[in-house]
């Protein structure tokens, strides 16, 4: 029986829900009662992002191998991404999760404030090897809930042609002013600078973090010095013709489709675009998105957590967590994270993936750098925050808000969003 605090918890996330996924992705019954016999057997439920991903594919034969392993058989079901955190709600609500549960990382922190998840001490799962700054985004008040499964993160891909032609090294380009200097050259030389996402939606804030982080800036504090430092390079970008006016609707799709073109040096996007540009027969390469005075800035991470929802039977937890153990061990990360195009999240994998492919290299890099969007204990407030993030980047980039005005009406909207 769920709780009637438990209840609570969940009604407010519902009425509140922003889902702040970037990946991909009838309500089926949970784990809670879909055992048949002992919880050491048995059916068990999975529910992920992934729907593109029939049961004739790898990651579906892995799931099948690793419930096999446990002993039980797994009834997986892929959702939509908005889709599954809805439904995953309204399962716990019911008091009828599936025993494991697949979802982006931003989303773990608003299931767990509503009481639905086991943290990672309950389950007795093992997550020494991860890399702290990923296991970060699935951690609230001193608790971790999952296991990461990989991680994605931004970083420039640079058009080597281009640059050649305008008299660019890319090694060169270190902070900001360097970087804005390389666009000049760019233009000047009749080409196009560099192109984005400035959607107004959470892809939009996604693709603004690295420069508002970079700057700098704090999530708590959206109308600082350095955050309007950071609105104020890209506008003065968009002004200057560096960047192009698309960028206020463009998403990652189609700022990606302007870069293949060929016409732009530069193009700020993920690790699941280097497929892409292998097979575009573009000379590229890849530098880190620079920090305002040099270094790298820290990039947001994308990528999902693999969780264990709470369950009237607590005892089916043990073979929920040999499930999960399974699927994140060494091999089968690198299996995944190829198949999924994530950097996996512990050392040991890794080194397993540049070794097997050495242009993974720099997004290795990158995601060392990466900090997760909920970390810092924001939790549930990060998606009422970026909501006033991308809004505040719209009304700059369309000239209809000076970066400092906008900033100071995100900050004070955010405050209100927050109390």
């Amino acid at each position: 029986m769920i709780s009637p605090l438990r209840s609570k918890n969940v009604a407010v996330a519902l009425a509140g829900i922003a889902v702040v996924s970037l990946a991909v992705t009838g309500c089926s019954g949970g784990g809670s009662s879909a055992g048949e016999g002992t919880a050491a057997s048995g059916t068990y439920t999975f529910w992920d992002p992934y729907p593109q991903f029939d049961d004739t594919s790898d990651w579906a034969k892995l799931i099948d191998t690793c419930g096999a392993e446990a002993g039980v058989a797994i009834e997986r079901i892929g959702y939509d991404t908005s889709d599954l955190t809805s439904k995953a709600l309204l399962a716990g609500q019911q008091g009828n999760s599936p025993d494991l549960l697949l979802v982006d990382n931003p989303v773990v922190s608003t299931l767990a404030e509503a009481g639905l998840l086991t943290d990672t001490e309950q389950t007795g799962a093992d997550t020494t090897d991860i890399e702290e700054n990923i296991l970060a985004a699935g951690q609230i008040d001193g608790k971790t809930y999952g296991v990461p499964i990989g991680a994605n993160t931004l970083a420039l891909y640079y058009n080597k042609t281009v640059l050649d032609a305008a008299g660019v090294d890319p090694s060169s380009i270190t902070d900001w002013a360097s970087l804005t200097s390389a666009l000049e050259k760019v233009t000047a030389a009749g080409k196009k600078g560099i192109t984005f996402s400035a959607i107004g939606t959470e892809e939009g804030s996604f693709q603004f973090l690295p420069w508002y982080w970079g700057s700098g800036a704090d999530l708590t504090e959206l109308d600082s010095d350095d955050a309007v430092s950071a609105l104020t390079l890209w506008t003065d970008w968009v002004n200057k013709g560096y960047a192009p006016n698309s960028v206020i609707n463009n998403t990652q799709t189609t700022t990606w489709q302007e870069f293949v073109t060929g016409d732009y040096a530069f193009a700020e996007n993920g690790t699941w675009q280097l497929a892409g540009i292998k097979e575009s027969g573009m000379d590229y390469g890849i530098i880190s998105i620079p920090s305002k005075d040099g270094g790298a800035a820290p990039a947001p991470t994308g990528g999902e957590f693999l969780t264990v929802p709470v369950q009237s039977d607590d005892a089916r937890y043990e073979v929920s967590e040999k499930i999960q153990a399974c699927l994140t061990s060494t091999d089968n990360l690198v299996a995944t994270d190829a198949t999924l195009s994530y950097v996996a999240p512990t050392k040991d994998a890794q080194e397993a993936q540049v070794s097997a492919d050495p242009d993974l290299e720099p997004w290795v890099t990158a995601v060392a750098d990466a900090r997760g969007r909920t970390s810092d204990d924001l939790g549930t407030d990060y998606p009422k925050i970026s909501e006033q993030l991308w809004k505040a980047v719209q009304n700059s980039l369309s000239g209809s808000s000076s970066p400092e005005d906008a900033l100071a009406e995100a900050q004070n909207a955010a405050a209100s969003a927050t109390e």
